[in-house]
């Protein structure tokens, strides 16, 4: 998508969240650079530099450099503050990215905070909020939040696991279940309609769910677990299949 359209700007975010989420820090702050450079309203605010990487070198887990993270912040900064009292939410989620990258968890909600009142029915910023909440140790902030996403869109598998993790943290392990539960059985409809699941969200949601059945001391279903029979733990759950 980005090589046939380098100025998607959508697309750009997009896959500056996909890299947060799976942990590619460098990458996803190299998307948030290029979404302000191909941003026909921010573009102006980047210095042109030789040689600046682009999104087609090979993918790295390393952490990001802590002075190009705080060089996209100052970009995300400025651009906030020419908009004075307008807010753009696009610009504040990928600031709430950033922020998110540099660990300042209540800079970044308030950011998605911002985002949400121009968009209150966008269920991803939703999720996000929540998982930044999360990692500020917001753990019943986090369930409010995203209770709000499943609520817009019920079928957020993601957003379900999600929620299932922050009920393990606060403890109630019974509910972190059913959010694991219904997360694989939306998946299997998916499959079953020939929406492919991503392997690596359906081999997490299964570890937490081992881990919460754990917690529950349930060996029986525990095994249930281990063998992946969903329907025996719907059952037990008294969950629809």
């Amino acid at each position: 998508c980005l090589e046939l359209q380098p100025n998607n700007l959508k697309a750009l975010m997009a896959l500056a969240v996909s890299y947060t989420n799976t942990g590619h820090q460098q990458d996803a702050c190299e998307a948030l650079k290029n979404w302000i450079r191909q941003n026909p309203k921010y573009k102006y605010l980047v210095k042109s530099k030789k040689g600046s990487p682009g999104l087609t070198r090979r993918m790295s887990k390393s952490p990001v450099d802590s002075s190009v993270l705080e060089g996209v912040k100052e970009l995300y900064l400025e651009a906030a503050h020419q908009n004075g009292d307008m807010i753009d939410p696009d610009l504040q989620t990928g600031l709430g990215v950033l922020f998110h990258l540099s660990g300042e968890f209540n800079r970044a909600i308030d950011a998605f905070n911002a985002a949400l009142t121009v968009r209150p029915e966008d269920y991803s910023l939703w999720n996000r909020l929540g998982a930044t909440l999360a990692n500020g140790d917001r753990s019943e902030e986090a369930v409010e939040a995203y209770t709000r996403a499943l609520e817009i869109q019920p079928g957020f598998i993601r957003s379900r696991y999600n929620l299932g993790i922050s009920c393990i943290n606060l403890g109630a392990y019974r509910e972190a279940v059913s959010n694991f539960l219904t997360a694989l059985s939306l998946q299997r409809k998916s499959r079953n309609q020939q929406q492919v699941p991503h392997p690596a969200i359906s081999g997490n949601i299964w570890a937490a769910l081992r881990i919460a059945l754990s917690l529950m001391d349930q060996p029986e279903l525990f095994q249930a677990a281990n063998l992946g029979d969903l329907d025996v733990l719907l059952r037990a759950f008294n969950l629809d299949p």
